[in-house]
């Protein structure tokens, strides 16, 4: 007779994402992953299926989490220019709160590159945000906030661009007030 699963998915797939963020996906060994999920190996590959598909699993729930807390955060502001403004300031706030970085940028530069299905979901990631700020962009230029000649499309991908950058620099020089200095000036000069 089978046993029951007696454990909460959801619960184990945040403690392997937290492993995977912080050594890396070749650097994370099924020891690691069982350990920190308190459960037997066995559990893991009848449930979660293996070190490869709980990683897909991992970079799945990340991005799904993301989403549901961007979109939940611009309803609160009654305006696409504020909503831009807290989204970047945001995203300073995380590059200098979360020591281990962006757990997307790092599996792009990682496991990406020879892997084409997890390079999908980081596209269907970075697509997803880009839609994001381009809409907000688009919205606060019909209301005349930002320049009418100014392209959604293309201040989406810069944006995009540049926090990625931040997140090297802060690795680089632990320094949050420079961060924090570079969400100003963006403000300052793409949303005045």
């Amino acid at each position: 007779m089978a046993r029951t699963v007696a454990f909460d998915q959801d619960q184990a797939i945040e403690k392997a994402l937290d492993v995977f963020w912080r050594k890396g996906y070749n650097g994370t060994s099924m020891r690691d992953l069982t350990d920190a999920m308190q459960i037997n190996s066995s559990s893991l590959y009848n449930t979660l299926g293996d070190k490869h598909q709980l990683f897909v699993q991992c970079i799945k729930h990340y991005t799904r989490k993301r989403r549901i807390l961007l979109e939940e955060r611009a309803k609160v502001f009654d305006s696409p220019q504020k909503a831009l403004e807290s989204f970047i300031h945001d995203v300073a706030d995380v590059v200098v709160k979360d020591a281990q970085g962006c757990f997307a940028i790092k599996t792009a530069f990682e496991v990406s590159p020879d892997n084409k299905g997890i390079q999908a979901l980081l596209k269907d990631d970075n697509d997803f945000t880009h839609t994001f700020l381009s809409k907000l962009i688009r919205e606060a230029v019909e209301q005349g906030v930002m320049k009418k000649d100014t392209d959604p499309d293309l201040l989406a991908d810069y944006i995009i661009s540049t926090y990625t950058g931040w997140y090297e620099l802060y690795i680089l020089h632990k320094d949050p007030a420079k961060i924090k200095q570079l969400a100003a000036f963006m403000v300052y000069h793409l949303l005045r």
